[in-house]
């Protein structure tokens, strides 16, 4: 069965939309450009209070603390200023003066106050540090957040060294429930063909949920276009447990209306095909593997 137009698969991590490649052929092809995320946190809160021994005011260390933890928010970090709990991670700012500059320390803290990495900033005004001017604050979280990113990411990927149990170290749990949404024999043709897809690549895919790391849902919607064309639209979801969205695959391409009202056939090959590439990225990266490496399936 041919398909009118080529295939836009789209690979998605919360907040980091990759670019999406034009394939040769229906659902065929190269998936595209895949977005690299952080898979963090590495605990349930990050509480950032207000830096200590941070050569500003009361005033300016709480405005610096509520903009830092806001941009930690943004970049999908649970993070609250606020002084920490007893089972909260814990960021703590600290300032040095070097000449008419100040240098900040980002140190992470574990919920019992052992400091598990630091990293510093990049210098700022101390002028305008000292006394907590909004774009000297916002400069100094600009540049702080990413460096408190790769942090987070460099404590977690050693402690999951360190953890026989870690993602990094297995084989992850995929569940895979039945498809909805599509005409014709879709739903099983594409959940048929998904799961054998998977195994390709090495997860341990699941028909029925058994305490997985991952479940992939799979989900089509149709929408009629003119000229007696029809929208198809795939998404896989991958979510860890709670239902926390890791990533999303979508695929979308026009069709002559109808044309998959009965058997999907060899497009349910070739979608089940690349969606499974995509899903594949999407777990190993945030289990800390690179899908991409040589060697790496």
């Amino acid at each position: 069965m041919r398909l009118c137009s080529p295939l836009r698969l789209l690979v998605l991590l919360p907040l980091l939309l990759a670019a999406c490649g034009d394939l040769p052929a229906p659902f065929q092809g190269n998936p595209g450009a895949t977005a690299r995320r952080l898979a963090v946190p590495v605990s349930p809160m990050l509480a950032v209070p207000p830096p200590r021994d941070a050569l500003m005011t009361a005033t300016a260390r709480q405005d610096f603390a509520d903009l830092l933890a806001l941009r930690l928010q943004q970049e999908e970090v649970p993070a609250l200023a606020r002084e920490p709990r007893n089972t909260d991670w814990r960021l703590a700012v600290t300032a040095g003066r070097q000449g008419d500059r100040v240098v900040l320390r980002y140190a992470v803290q574990d919920p019992a106050g052992r400091e598990q990495g630091a990293i510093d900033g990049a210098p700022l005004p101390a002028a305008g540090w000292s006394a907590g001017w909004p774009a000297t604050l916002g400069q100094a979280a600009q540049d702080g957040v990413p460096r408190i990113l790769a942090l987070m990411t460099s404590i977690r990927a050693t402690r999951d060294r360190s953890d026989p149990n870690a993602l990094v170290n297995r084989v992850a749990k995929v569940y895979v429930p039945e498809v909805t949404g599509a005409p014709g024999d879709g739903n099983s043709a594409l959940t048929r063909l998904i799961r054998a897809q998977l195994r390709e690549f090495g997860p341990l895919v699941q028909a029925v949920p058994e305490a997985p790391d991952f479940t992939v849902g799979g989900v089509v919607t149709t929408v009629p276009l003119p000229k007696g064309q029809q929208r198809i639209e795939i998404v896989w979801t991958v979510t860890r447990p709670g239902g926390v969205v890791s990533g999303k695959v979508s695929q979308i391409n026009s069709i002559r209306a109808g044309s998959l009202n009965t058997f999907w056939g060899d497009v349910a090959i070739a979608v089940a095909r690349e969606a499974a590439g995509g899903i594949f990225r999407v777990v190993e990266r945030f289990a800390g593997r690179d899908p991409d490496k040589p060697g790496a399936k």
